[in-house]
């Protein structure tokens, strides 16, 4: 979680992360003021969300598309995009970042382009 990285201001980096079912995923917030939050995530998955400056670990138990968000920063689009195995989930994780795409007030296309990853 930063202020500044590759893709521009206010990212997480990897923001776009294929990872194998049982992986573990760290967010570290590098950067002060920066939460973490899973807005879509597969059926049976475990929704995950830790406060502001808090590090948090998820263990990835469910094939699908896991979409997340900084609330603090989401009018940047501070969001990622996670792909465990098949993405049994994309059409909801598409269908949601259009609902959230309209909340952003810069780099709107930015969860586009991290969906369109997802193969």
């Amino acid at each position: 979680m930063l202020n500044n990285g590759k893709e521009g201001i206010m990212v997480f980096e990897p923001a776009y992360l294929k990872a194998a079912k049982g992986d573990t995923i760290k967010f570290v917030p590098t950067d002060p003021a920066h939460d973490v939050s899973s807005v879509v995530i597969p059926k049976s998955a475990k929704a995950f969300s830790a406060p502001s400056n808090k590090p948090l670990t998820i263990k990835v138990s469910e094939e699908g598309v896991y979409v997340y968000e900084c609330k603090a920063h989401l009018p940047m689009a501070m969001v990622g995009v996670i792909q465990v195995g098949n993405p049994t989930n994309l059409k909801e994780a598409q269908d949601r970042a259009k609902e959230l795409a309209k909340t952003f007030a810069m780099n709107k296309d930015r969860l586009d382009k991290y969906l369109m990853q997802v193969k």
